[in-house]
């Protein structure tokens, strides 16, 4: 298995569903804080659902429209980053992160999608790397702009959130850009 550092003490590696176990206990910890942002959150809550979570991620790796990785800090897996949606045929990819409170204010997040989204645009060839967060994730969107990526726009009450409709932001950057960016 290979591990890119990301700090002397950090490391983004596959996350595999195999790995169940500790993405459990990980979610455990983090579900409070990353519920709202990312869906799969509220169904990861017990050893079979995270596995199918993993799995789910596994068969899309397998079907190239899709991939997950963890990011450790020493031997403790406490976020990760994943593409939500990997299109070749368009170049269009979608990423997302989440990380547990404990290892924010460390740059993990945005040097695990630099990984990322280099390795797509200078390895797939992708054309563009989207990334969509809810107006009110403010931390998602410090990162967006971290990445140097540009606002395209709005959709206004785009999907319901326990009983309350909420804006999406979609940010993206392009790979004419992104030697600028990164």
């Amino acid at each position: 298995m290979y591990a890119i550092p990301l700090t002397d003490d950090a490391t983004l590696r596959p996350l595999e569903p195999w790995m169940a176990p500790e993405f459990l206990a990980h979610i455990d910890r983090a579900r409070d804080h990353v519920d709202p942002w990312i869906p799969w959150a509220t169904f990861s809550t017990d050893l079979e659902s995270a596995t199918a979570t993993l799995q789910r991620y596994a068969d899309r790796q397998c079907r190239d429209d899709g991939r997950i990785c963890g990011i450790w800090l020493g031997d403790t897996l406490v976020g990760g980053v994943m593409f939500v949606s990997f299109n070749t045929t368009s170049g269009v990819a979608e990423i997302g992160c989440w990380l547990e409170p404990a290892a924010e204010g460390k740059g993990l997040v945005t040097r695990a999608c630099r990984v990322l989204i280099d390795w797509a645009f200078r390895e797939r060839g992708m054309h563009r790397v989207e990334w969509w967060a809810t107006s009110c994730n403010e931390r998602s969107i410090a990162a967006a702009r971290r990445l140097g990526m540009t606002r395209d726009g709005v959709l206004r009450e785009w999907y319901p959130y326990r009983g309350t409709r909420h804006d999406e932001e979609i940010w993206s950057v392009l790979a004419r850009d992104w030697p600028a960016a990164a």
